[in-house]
């Protein structure tokens, strides 16, 4: 996700569906308290939690 990845993307490099990777999104953001995908990056990268 921080590289720009999109869903689809992220989904083929794991080998999960698109969908996993959609709820997995959804909770990230969620535990961020992020509404946009750009904000949850940001905050990991405040808590250390990405390079």
């Amino acid at each position: 996700m921080a590289e720009g990845l999109s869903n689809q993307e992220i989904a083929g490099v794991l080998f999960l569906s698109e969908s996993t990777i959609k709820t997995h999104v959804s909770n990230i953001l969620f535990k961020l308290d992020a509404k946009r995908r750009t904000q949850a990056i940001q905050a990991a990268k405040q808590l250390k939690i990405v390079p």
